[in-house]
């Protein structure tokens, strides 16, 4: 809760790094590493946690959901992790809003074959509107 956010990708400095999220190229919940980017890398929710039914391959906000969701829902509901409550909103909330998240991430489509509408206000494309456009001559990303 009162973490220092470090946004980089030096190797050096994502070794002091007490947590590492979407880069750094290894999944490591014992080391807390959560990177989807290597070719190996294929874990589900359902892969990782038995109990939960979607096979979504997990971007690095899935990881992050999955490992500490629950704890996160318990503890702003001021109930056990393991309630009925926090388990129905932790299914809830990834197969409503992070499971989305994943499949975005993870180009995978909504879809088979040509999507008869487009989505333009996920939360996917809300983030893209902050970014420079391609020809933009200003290209920090920093500003939006």
């Amino acid at each position: 809760q009162d973490a220092e956010v470090v946004r980089t990708r030096d190797p050096q400095r994502l070794a002091q790094c007490d947590v590492v999220v979407d880069v750094g190229g290894e999944y490591d919940p014992e080391r807390h590493r959560y990177d989807h980017h290597q070719r190996s890398f294929t874990q589900s929710m359902r892969s990782l946690r038995p109990d939960k039914p979607w096979t979504t391959k997990l971007s690095s906000a899935g990881l992050v959901y999955c490992h500490f969701g629950s704890q996160i829902l318990a503890g702003l509901l001021g109930q056990p992790e393991d309630s009925p409550v926090v388990t129905a909103l932790y299914d809830k909330l990834y197969e409503n809003f992070v499971e989305e998240i994943d499949a975005i991430d993870n180009g995978i489509a909504q879809a088979e074959g040509e999507p008869r509408y487009a989505l333009t206000t996920t939360l996917s494309a809300r983030v893209s509107h902050l970014n420079p456009r391609w020809n933009d001559p200003d290209q920090d990303t920093e500003v939006g």
